[in-house]
């Protein structure tokens, strides 16, 4: 399954959910925002929502200043 993540093409070995996503990518317990073809995901939905074929997605990691 191909997504644009990022702005670059990704290949995954299967569909999975937002949540499976983070945990394949690394990012699982992150502080960020994750938007799924223009519109942000909460986090509570991550575990339902489900990332298909073509899908464009931004991951954006929160990060403290001052």
């Amino acid at each position: 399954m191909n997504i644009l993540l990022n702005g670059e093409t990704k290949a995954l070995p299967e569909t999975m959910t937002a949540l499976e996503l983070l945990d394949h990518l690394q990012l699982t317990g992150k502080r960020l925002a994750l938007e799924l073809n223009g519109h942000i995901i909460p986090r509570s939905m991550f575990a339902q929502t489900q990332i298909n074929e073509n899908d464009t997605i931004e991951i954006v990691h929160a990060i403290g200043g001052g």
